[in-house]
């Protein structure tokens, strides 16, 4: 008898090898890179989803911080790992749709070197000063820049991020004059901030809340359409004088191109598992984000309208990094 089941077993892996050899992805531990520093928004949100997703496929989900040329040295990175599912990326719109129109030349494309997984959050926008700033409202701080042409700074997590283009939109709506400084990350800036080294800086509000409610910095707009539940007693740039006005940003995670459609649709179905996740809801929105809706071909075509938004706002502004 165990003679003729090992006859059996045999022709049977014979006629169907891949579903004997064929593991369930995953099985082994998944790292996530982040292409910005540790502490900023990309980062707050990074951890979140990976601690969920060690919980439901109970394998190591590693954060790796990559920061550097604008996100794209992480993104190069995962560009060119293993189209296998377990090197994924986190990250804002910079690399995926604002640095092809800012950067001459990319070591990867943005639109044929990844594969859209999902939508992970979205996040308004905030305008924060020093405390020591003489400004209380957009005005008075678009007054103070009309005083002093060249001479006031803004900081962002680095060229091309939506803080810095967020500041450069307020440069031209206002006919301002304001010096960009940017940082390898939003926490390095969030720093100067803090210390005064910087007197004024759009970020993202999970990375602003706390240090607003810390009375280390002062928030004086949020830059969506609407107000935030979580400032409601703070104006939106439209209602400070900014008429037309709105940056937001969002987190999303790809995958290299060619990555096998079963583990996009693995992975796919693990963070929408995730998104729809109570305490995860109410995490991010503690912190003034939104769960995202979009996955696979959806969120592929959202990275293509973010592509041409941001892409109208680099030709406006006429940035460029060389």
């Amino acid at each position: 008898m165990r003679v003729l089941f090992s006859a059996v077993a045999a022709l049977v892996l014979a006629f169907h090898p891949g579903q004997a050899t064929a593991a369930p992805f995953p099985e082994r531990g998944v790292r996530i890179v982040v292409p910005f520093p540790a502490g900023g928004s990309n980062d707050v949100v990074a951890r979140l989803l990976g601690s969920k997703l060690q919980e439901l496929w109970g394998q190591p989900v590693v954060i790796d911080n990559r920061g550097g040329g604008g996100g794209n040295i992480g993104a190069e990175s995962v560009a060119r790992a293993a189209p296998d599912g377990y090197t994924l990326l986190l990250t804002a719109p910079g690399p995926l749709a604002v640095n092809q129109s800012l950067y001459p030349q990319l070591a990867f494309n943005p639109t044929q070197d990844f594969e859209g997984v999902a939508l992970v959050a979205s996040v308004q926008m905030v305008l924060a000063v020093h405390p020591g700033v003489k400004a209380n409202t957009v005005a008075e701080l678009i007054a103070l820049a009309k005083a002093a042409p060249g001479k006031v700074n803004f900081g962002s997590s680095g060229y091309g991020s939506t803080n810095h283009l967020a500041g450069e939109l307020l440069k031209t709506r206002a006919g301002i004059d304001i010096v960009h400084v940017p940082y390898r990350g939003a926490a390095p800036a969030m720093n100067d901030l803090i210390g005064g080294q910087i007197p004024m800086m759009f970020d993202n509000m999970p990375a602003i809340r706390p240090q607003v409610q810390g009375g280390t910095i002062r928030a004086i707009a949020v830059a969506g359409a609407t107000r935030s539940p979580i400032f409601p007693e703070v104006p939106t740039m439209a209602e400070a004088g900014v008429p037309g006005f709105e940056a937001s940003s969002w987190f999303g995670l790809v995958a290299p191109a060619k990555t096998p459609p079963e583990v996009i649709r693995t992975l796919i179905d693990a963070v929408g598992k995730v998104l729809k996740d109570p305490e995860v809801a109410k995490r991010l929105a503690d912190v003034g984000a939104e769960p995202g809706t979009l996955s696979g071909t959806a969120f592929d075509a959202f990275l293509r309208s973010e592509s041409a938004k941001w892409g109208e706002v680099v030709k406006t502004a006429g940035v460029k990094v060389e």
